[in-house]
């Protein structure tokens, strides 16, 4: 429970400095410089998702079932989870998809939490899901009011090539989760 609990504090702690405090991303990276901030933050991260992870997988089974998903829900989760690898690939594709959902990381977030809590009814997947679900949705309304910050590289033209490529490879991506890497990563198997 400990791991799942430093897991969530440190994972979403650091991913909720631009909500919480937004001009104090920039002055970091001004004092410290890029490379540095991004290696502490990203550090941070990993030993965040890392703990969550094991903490997660640790309370899954011992988890008090709040509620128990119909079998429909499942299919509509899944439905539900069609447009979030081409939704995240969109992040770092611009076209018209990325500029259609504004923020499509953030989208893909959203609907991954929504789907995964309509399929999963312990208190550990209301804990998990139901952060990322609140994240999510809060670092999108701060999204609105803060600067946009410097570009730290250069960014790919829109084109409509990364379009067909964010669909195409999104939905080869999502295929591959369903018939072996979700099982292979999450140890839970996604069709039985």
């Amino acid at each position: 429970m400990l791991e799942f609990v430093v897991g969530i504090v440190l994972f979403f702690g650091i991913h909720s400095i631009a909500i919480v405090v937004p001009d104090w991303r920039n002055d970091m990276v001004r004092r410290m410089g890029a490379v540095p901030w991004k290696a502490i933050y990203g550090l941070i991260s990993i030993v965040g998702i890392v703990l969550l992870i094991k903490g997660y997988g640790d309370l899954r089974w011992a988890s008090t079932a709040l509620y128990s998903p119909p079998g429909w829900l499942r299919h509509a989760g899944m439905l539900l989870l069609l447009p979030v690898f081409p939704l995240l690939l969109a992040t770092y594709l611009p076209g018209r998809i990325s500029a259609r959902a504004k923020h499509p990381m953030l989208l893909a977030v959203k609907i991954w939490a929504l789907a995964h809590l309509l399929m999963n009814g312990r208190a550990v997947d209301l804990a998990l899901f139901g952060a990322f679900l609140a994240w999510a949705v809060a670092d999108r309304i701060a999204a609105k009011r803060r600067s946009s910050r410097p570009a730290s590289a250069p960014a790919l033209p829109a084109t409509a090539v990364n379009d067909a490529v964010v669909v195409v490879g999104g939905l080869a991506i999502y295929v591959a989760f369903v018939l072996w890497l979700h099982t292979w990563l999450i140890g839970v198997p996604v069709v039985a």
